[in-house]
Order: structure tokens, then C-alpha cells, then sequence
């Protein structure tokens, strides 16, 4: 994000390889901001809306999410449904990062109010090097403030 501007990323993926090649290339493209990382759609809920295991929690914000849309529990759309249609997280921005590239997927994200979709490539070089490209646009992206 702007080297002004203290924002948490809040990583929902299921894949632990994918988890750990999404931060290691962030951080390779100069993103220094803290990750947190969680593997299901409902963790995701729980934990933006202080709710279940995250209730005591007092995490900071504001947030960037990276969500994938495959998701045990609750899925990415329904996790990005719930964020868009709250009026506390509505303008946190959503970067949809997955490896499903179909049309209709793609629309649907964007008509849930997703920011970002960016595809993984399955070929390891080609996953990297879009991961590390998303970083570098990370670092100039502005987020709102809490409000």
C-alpha cells in the first residue's frame, strides 16, 4: 500500500503452498505490510466482523483482502457478498486471486463489488511472477480510512 498508510492484508486461502508462494513473492515485490492468513470463508467472516473465535480479538484495520474463491465453509463469493453488503467493511477493497478464469466467474465477482480479479497461473514461474506484479501494485494502491 502507500508508504504511508498501515494496512493489514488479510490472505483467505485454503492451499497452504498457494498461501506461502503468495506471501513469499509479495514480500519479494517490497510489500512489507502484515499478512494474516486464514484457510476458510467462515474464519474470514468471523474475523472482519469480530465474531466466533475472533469475537475478543481487537485486530487492527483498515484491511486489503486477497480472497480466493474456493473455500471450504463459505465460499469467495459469499464471503465477498457479506463484506460488500455490510456498511462496516463495504470499502474494504477485495482482490479476488484464483485460479478459476471463467467469464461468467469473473462477471460475478465484479457484480459483488470484488476491486481486483487477478487469475493464478498454474505454472509455478507464471504464479510467481503475477504474484509479484500484483505486489508492486499493491505498493501504490491508496485504501480508505477507518471510518
Amino acid at each position: 500500500m502507500a508508504v504511508n498508510q498501515s494496512v493489514t492484508i488479510l490472505l483467505v486461502e485454503d492451499d497452504p503452498g498457494h498461501a506461502r508462494l503468495i506471501e513469499k513473492n509479495l514480500r519479494r515485490a517490497g510489500v512489507s505490510n502484515k499478512i494474516i492468513h486464514l484457510d476458510d470463508g467462515q474464519k474470514a467472516i468471523d474475523f472482519l466482523f469480530h465474531s466466533g473465535d475472533y469475537a475478543d480479538d481487537p485486530h487492527p484495520a483498515p484491511f486489503l483482502v486477497l480472497l480466493d474463491l474456493n473455500l471450504p465453509i463459505l465460499d469467495g463469493n459469499q464471503v465477498l457478498q457479506r463484506i460488500k453488503a455490510d456498511e462496516r467493511t463495504k470499502r474494504i477493497p477485495v482482490v479476488m486471486l484464483t485460479t478459476t478464469d471463467t467469464p461468467h466467474e469473473i462477471a460475478r465477482c465484479y457484480e459483488l463489488g470484488c476491486n481486483v480479479y487477478v487469475t493464478k497461473p498454474v505454472e509455478y514461474d507464471q504464479f510467481c511472477e503475477a504474484i509479484r506484479n500484483l505486489g508492486l501494485m499493491l505498493s501504490i494502491v491508496k485504501i480508505p480510512e477507518e471510518q
